[in-house]
């Protein structure tokens, strides 16, 4: 990216990190990814942005809080800048989500006076950031916007982290995934679970379960910090039914008597977490 000020994308690719193969591959890969970069653009960084799961330990400076396993409790900053040779600024991937949707995506599109943006990822994993008059914001303990480790139900079941009932375990992808399997005996990927709907019940069953959790869920961020825009990231963002239906059972459990709060989905797509890490 040219400038925060005057943004431009010089170069784009999309590698596989193969995280299966190890902490220290992925580090490599990286390296690999910006020495490519570098060449493209006859350009050298002065520092680089990283978006990733979880949060550098305000203590310990190690990786945590990370659904990617390999990362997790890891050096990640300090190693990187070692194998670089540059500084590296590392934030959490919603957060860098939440960032680019605010500054250069969907928030500006609105034409509207916006004060607060919470931007949430419904993927994989469950995450958020906030971003206040267009800067991101957190707190001591490096955890703002993790409504995704917040307990929603306990027929979620065990979650990675170790609690039980978390928003990860019943609104991420795998997490619905794995709710039609053990229900129908069979898998389906989310995008045909939710076209299933209506004709095939474990599906219209599970998108139901979907509704009422992430009404149950929203309307609790909602209460807490009344934003001006939410945006919804991720592949299950990409099920119309949230902004109809879902915005509905939001309704259901606020506070207040109207709901006022923009839902919305991203202009950016899957390169909003990347643009995120550059405006950094």
């Amino acid at each position: 990216m040219a400038s925060a000020d005057s943004p431009e994308t010089l170069f784009r690719e999309r590698i596989a990190t193969a995280g299966e193969q190890g902490y220290r591959h992925v580090l490599d890969r990286i390296a690999t990814l910006v020495g490519t970069a570098s060449r493209e653009t006859g350009l050298a960084p002065d520092r680089i942005g990283i978006g990733t799961p979880g949060t550098l330990d305000p203590d310990t400076g190690l990786l945590r809080g990370c659904n990617s396993q390999h990362l997790q409790h890891q050096p990640f900053r300090t190693d990187l800048e070692t194998l670089l040779g540059v500084p590296v600024v590392v934030e959490n991937d919603a957060n860098c989500f939440a960032l680019a949707e605010t500054r250069l995506g969907v928030v500006p599109s609105l034409g509207l006076p916006v004060s607060t943006v919470f931007g949430i990822i419904l993927g994989t994993g469950v995450g958020g950031g906030l971003v206040i008059d267009g800067n991101l914001t957190d707190g001591p303990n490096r955890i703002r916007g993790e409504w995704g480790h917040n307990h929603l139900d306990d027929s979620g079941g065990v979650c990675w982290c170790g609690r039980t009932g978390c928003v990860e375990t019943i609104l991420s992808g795998p997490a619905l995934e794995r709710y039609y399997a053990d229900a129908a005996g069979q898998s389906l990927a989310l995008a045909e679970i939710a076209k299933a709907a209506g004709q095939d019940p474990v599906a219209t069953r599970a998108m139901e379960r979907l509704v009422t959790f992430f009404g149950r869920g929203i309307a609790g961020v909602i209460n807490l910090l009344d934003p001006d825009v939410i945006v919804i990231g991720g592949g299950v963002g990409n099920i119309d039914r949230l902004y109809t239906d879902g915005v509905a059972a939001i309704h259901h459990r606020l506070f207040s008597p109207s709901l006022k709060t923009r839902i919305v989905k991203p202009l950016l797509g899957d390169s909003a977490g990347v643009i995120g890490a550059a405006l950094l």
